[in-house]
């Protein structure tokens, strides 16, 4: 291998790693790791020229800085909250995402989990796996056309989430800081977000994990939903304060939740949100079809590719680091 440029793929959830092998070409060598923490991986990648990573981490600023030749951090899915960017900018690594791969799927799961919660899908199958062939038990349900869907963030997944919703009749709010009213083509009338939770009925969760966001869904805001309101959450599992959101079932504050991630993840069992029939936990699977996989797989190993090759990647995250990367770029 001597001569050859070091990529090192800190976890991966797939097969085989042919199609990053493939897009990398013969001159690299790729090394394969299944980690989850930094100090499982950081041996291997303290020579490396690029890392692909999909949830291992934290990557610190301590963990860059034992990878001193490090050019890019490529990440395999869409969130970045797991890599320090100011430090890595500091340090003159580029940082990719990816964050087109699952745009539909993320939508579409949105929308399955809050049909589910509206009418009762699983309860209803749980009870009649349970011998159970009875409508009460699940009442009361009410009609969704007419109802009105709040989006916290309003980025390609939830514009998406907002035409599906308009197409069965929901009026659609967003919340988003960083979206101007009118700027997208695209059902949805810009609130703040304490008017968005006081008015839907559909609360779903679509912001970047980041400081700012971190535990967003709390007692104070649980308590300016409505009662009969169903929390929703596909985007990041800290978005939530898990300890209130049970405090806020309990209490009867929301009448219900459907969740794709969690915090922590997965949940332990048992657990206060396990085996409530008002509660429908996925196991962060609304990112996955055949054809997302092969976007997600492609897409990291082709952004180290690009950097590799002198080019200046798509999707950079840490925009401010151009001009001053160590791949010279």
């Amino acid at each position: 291998m001597a001569g050859k440029t070091k990529v090192v793929l800190t976890d991966y959830v797939w097969e085989s790693v042919d199609v990053e092998r493939k897009i990398l070409g013969a001159d690299v060598e790729l090394v394969p790791l299944q980690t989850k923490k930094p100090e499982e991986f950081i041996t291997e990648a303290a020579d490396c020229i690029a890392l692909l990573n999909t949830y291992a981490g934290p990557i610190t600023a301590d963990v860059m800085a034992k990878m001193p030749k490090c050019k890019i951090i490529a990440r395999y899915g869409i969130g970045v909250d797991t890599i320090d960017l100011e430090a890595a900018t500091a340090a003159g690594i580029i940082v990719t995402n990816n964050p087109s791969y699952c745009i539909e799927e993320v939508a579409e799961h949105t929308m399955a989990l809050l049909l589910s919660a509206a009418r009762k899908i699983t309860f209803y199958d749980r009870q009649v796996r349970a011998g159970t062939w009875a409508v009460p038990p699940g009442k009361p349900m009410f009609r969704l056309a007419g109802s009105t869907l709040g989006l916290v963030g309003f980025g390609n997944i939830s514009r998406a989430v907002a035409v599906r919703a308009a197409a069965f009749g929901m009026k659609v709010l967003y919340s988003d800081p960083f979206v101007k009213q009118g700027q997208f083509d695209v059902p949805g009338t810009k609130v703040e977000l304490n008017d968005l939770l006081k008015q839907s009925d559909y609360v779903s969760l679509h912001a970047p994990l980041m400081p700012q966001t971190k535990k967003m869904m709390n007692d104070e805001t649980f308590g300016i939903m409505k009662p009969k309101a169903v929390l929703i959450n596909c985007g990041r599992g800290p978005l939530i304060d898990t300890d209130a959101l049970v405090r806020a079932l309990d209490a009867k504050k929301i009448s219900g939740c459907a969740v794709d991630t969690t915090d922590p993840e997965p949940l332990p069992n048992p657990h206060p949100l396990r085996n409530r029939e008002n509660v429908i936990i996925n196991p962060h699977a609304a990112w996955y079809s055949e054809q997302a996989m092969v976007g997600l797989q492609e897409g990291a190993p082709n952004e180290v590719r690009r950097v590799l090759s002198g080019e200046w990647p798509i999707n950079v995250v840490n925009k401010a680091v151009k001009g001053k990367s160590r791949a010279g770029l």
